[in-house]
This record gives C-alpha cells, structure tokens and sequence, in this order.
C-alpha cells in the first residue's frame, strides 16, 4: 500500500487506523506512506504506526507532485498486488478483502468513488460536484472510453500491470494523474473498472477549510472533462441545463412558469435525496437547498476556467502546478 501524504496530519491517523482494522490482517500488508516535504507532523504520526515511511526527494523537472511521491513509494514496494490510497480515505474492515475479491473477479486494475464525509457546512457546498463526479466515474458510456480514468483516492493494480504501463512515471508530467493513468491501462489492454465506494471506502475530502476545497475541485474541474466520453458530456449538461432552469422556480412566482418550473425542482430533489445515498453525506436540508450547491459548482467551474484557460496553473497544497508541466514549490 502507497500512501502519499503532504501536510496531512488531521487525515492520517484516521486512514492508518482503519487499516489497522482491515480483515486481512495488518500483517499481511506492506504499508509505505511518502512524506512529500510536509511541514507538519505528517511524519511523526506515521512513525507512530509503525509503518514504513520514506522522505519524498526533490521534485525534479517535469514532475507534477503527487506523482513522483507515489513513483517513489513505489520503488520501495514489494509484492504482486499494489494500493494507493490518498492520506484523505478511510477503510470499513472489510474493505480490502472487498477489494481484492473486486480485482480478481474483474481483473485489470480497479478504482472507487468513496463516500464522502462531509461534516461542515463548506464541505457540503460540495454536494453537486460530488454527485457529477460519481456519476462521471460510473457512467455506462465510459465502459468503452479509451480514454476512461481511474479515480486516484483508491486504486488497487497488480504489480505486472503498473509496470506494463511504465506506472506514473508515464504521466509524471499529469496534473489528473489518476485520469491519464487509467487512460494508460485501457490502451495497454488492462481492462479499468470504477466501484462506488459507499458502505466500504469512504473519504473526508476537506477539513482543512474551504480553500482547500475550491483549490481542489477548481484544479481539475475543466480538464477532467475533455477525458469523458460524448455521451456522458451530454447527458450531465442536460441534466445541469434542467437542473439549473428548475432553480429559477422561486423567482417565477406569479407568473404562468411558476408551476411547471416548480415540480421540476421537486423533481430535482427527489433525484438528489436518492442519489446522495450512494454519494455522501450532506446534512439532512442541503440537498433540498439545491441552488445553494450549484451556485458553488458554477463558481469552481469559472475558477477552473480562470486558472486553467488564462494562467496554465493551479494551486494546490502550496505548489503552483503548469498544467501539463512542472510544479513549483
């Protein structure tokens, strides 16, 4: 198991204790957690677990962050099977064995949407991008996307496969590596399959305020679009398109609009009350307050556009990243 982990000692312990916890045996896992140049107790708590923790080296050129922390860690692996878990995620007890029974009966390399556990108000703004995102990683018509991407909280490979793929170094350059990865695997014939974590894989995306939280949303809000397929494309903007005209409800009121546009919002939060069952926790009247969450996703998209589109840069956990170049320090 890899775990790159920078400035994460309030996620951490929660994701080392849980596997801890696993079924199979804490002893039956190699666990490497990467210290990538944290300035907090990052490593001191991983010490505390009695795991193997290394030191990232220097971010050379032409790497993007994460992905030389997880090629690192991946030198100092061993074994057949290999996880990367992001220092965010936490694991019922089961979950490994549900995931390596997943991986043998699928084959290929596998990835899980997990449950998000959103616990303050900022962290459930999230609620819209949330559900497109779980939607986008499990759609039908991405089966057969050539480019399909894995999603990067979990991933579970097997050695022979990562090494045909020539890993992350084949997209060390990537800021979406877990999209470009997956991308890698289905032109190599390894077949990518996406699970829904809930019930066994679940993350606490944000907790350490909200700009982090538009930092990580806006850094791949824009980009990770171009890797969908047409049909996906489509039917989450006619669903957006619904979504958002289906708000306007409150400001027809006394006009003939008003009851058509009003069972439209009814109907809209019918759907969301279901599908945040399988997509996270939100707090019981957010997603009944809908425009609240998509006034958030409009802006992270703008945000997105404006790093993206007219700096070719984004920010995260300190580094200024190029898109499709090199980050900073």
């Amino acid at each position: 198991m890899i775990i790159p982990a920078r400035n994460e000692e309030r996620n951490l312990p929660h994701l080392l204790r849980s596997l801890q916890a696993q079924t199979i045996g804490h002893e039956n896992m190699e666990i490497i957690v990467v210290d990538d140049h944290s300035a907090d107790r990052t490593r001191e708590i991983a010490e505390q677990f009695e795991v193997t923790v290394i030191s990232c080296p220097s971010l050379p050129l032409g790497w993007t962050g994460k992905n030389w922390a997880v090629w690192n860690g991946y030198q100092q692996a061993s074994g057949d099977l290999i996880a990367f878990l992001d220092s965010d995620v936490r694991l019922a007890p089961h979950a490994m064995q549900a995931l390596l029974a997943a991986r043998a009966n699928n084959g290929g390399t596998i990835s899980v949407v997990p449950y998000h556990e959103a616990e303050k108000f900022y962290e459930r703004l999230a609620l819209i991008p949330n559900l497109l995102g779980l939607y986008a990683f499990t759609s039908p018509m991405e089966r057969t996307n050539p480019q399909k991407g894995l999603y990067g909280s979990c991933i579970v490979t097997t050695t022979a496969d990562y090494e045909r793929v020539k890993g992350h170094e084949s997209v060390r350059a990537e800021l979406l590596d877990d999209l470009n990865l997956g991308a890698q695997f289905m032109q190599a014939g390894v077949p990518v399959t996406n699970y829904i974590g809930h019930g066994t894989v679940s993350f606490r995306m944000y907790p350490g305020g909200i700009r982090s939280e538009i930092e990580g949303f806006s850094k791949g809000a824009v980009l990770s679009t171009s890797k969908l397929s047409l049909g996906t494309t489509l039917l989450v903007a006619v669903w957006l398109i619904g979504l958002i005209a289906a708000e306007t409800a409150p400001f027809l009121l006394g006009t003939s609009w008003w009851l058509p546009f009003a069972v439209g919002y009814v109907t809209y939060t019918a759907q969301i009350y279901y599908f945040i069952h399988y997509t996270g926790r939100f707090g019981r009247w957010l997603p009944a307050l809908h425009p609240i969450s998509t006034v958030f996703f409009i802006y992270i998209m703008l945000y997105s556009i404006y790093q993206v589109v007219f700096f070719g840069r984004v920010a995260w956990k300190g580094r200024s990243i190029e898109v499709g170049g090199r980050s900073k320090t």
